[in-house]
């Protein structure tokens, strides 16, 4: 029995200096996140490093390439723009373009024209909204604060006057400030600016409703106020109240709302104003 367990010891002394040669050979240290053995392939790492690395460059050199092309595009388009001329305009719904889309809109669908005729125009600059009057487009502007210098600036303003039963008084002298101010937003050069006279509503579906006869003779009233203050401030006064009242009786020349006027209604005024370019 005593030669069993001397041989038994003996063999387990042997395999234990077997594992600890083993375990020298082959150190065995575990990452606690990563299941793979961290130390046997500390060349297969350097080499995932430099691939690693490698590739952080050229990701970054491709993102600064890019970064680069998109700053590139955007100072081609500010440079393109800053050529262009730029156009305001002034006015109330009739400006805005109320009840069409705004490819409609007269203003947008000058300098489309205009475009196509050679000139080179920045998208308009429209300040104008239905239901203004004289003095609410002149608080709006003064709330822009324009900065900018305009190469065509247009007037269009005095249907909410007629509308409201101001008198001719108050709208003469408002009507002259702004356009006064239009002149200056112009460079100070009153060739760059025009008037166009005030449409006359009572043509309409619902002007009929307003009795379209005093309203006409009104009209006529605020369009010699208007077109006296364009002579004495030498700027050009484009008359298209009677073009306007073409759409009597005339649906396509007459918005969905049946108050305003249609695009095609706008583009004839477009044809009138382009004859002075």
């Amino acid at each position: 029995m005593r030669i069993f367990k001397v041989f038994g010891i003996i063999i387990l002394l042997v395999f234990s200096c077997n594992s600890e040669i083993e375990e020298s050979r082959y150190p065995m240290v575990t990452d606690p996140i990563d299941s793979n053995p961290v130390g046997l392939n500390e060349s297969n790492s350097n080499i995932t490093e430099d691939e690693s690395s490698s590739e952080n460059d050229t990701t970054s050199e491709n993102d600064t390439t890019s970064e680069n092309d998109t700053t590139s595009e955007n100072d081609t388009t500010s440079e393109n723009n800053a050529t262009k001329s730029n156009y305001l305009a002034l006015g109330d719904s009739y400006t805005i373009g109320e009840s069409v889309d705004e490819k409609e809109r007269w203003p947008v669908q000058l300098v489309g024209l205009l475009n196509k005729s050679g000139y080179t125009f920045n998208a308009p600059k429209i300040i104008a909204e239905t239901g203004w009057t004289t003095k609410e487009l002149d608080a709006a502007i003064q709330r822009e604060d324009i900065q900018q210098q305009f190469e065509l600036v247009s007037l269009l303003i005095g249907v909410n006057n007629q509308f409201r039963g101001r008198s001719l008084e108050e709208f003469r002298i408002e009507f002259g400030e702004l356009l006064n101010k239009a002149i200056k937003f112009g460079f100070n050069d009153p060739s760059n600016v025009f008037v166009v006279s005030i449409p006359d509503w009572g043509v309409t579906p619902i002007g009929q409703d307003f009795g379209p006869v005093k309203i006409s003779e009104e009209i006529n009233l605020f369009n010699e106020v208007v077109r006296e203050e364009s002579v004495k401030s030498k700027v050009r006064f484009v008359d298209i109240t009677d073009i306007s009242r073409e759409a009597l009786n005339t649906e396509i020349y007459v918005a969905n709302d049946n108050l305003h006027f249609s695009g095609a209604m706008y583009k004839l005024w477009v044809d009138e104003i382009v004859k002075g370019f």
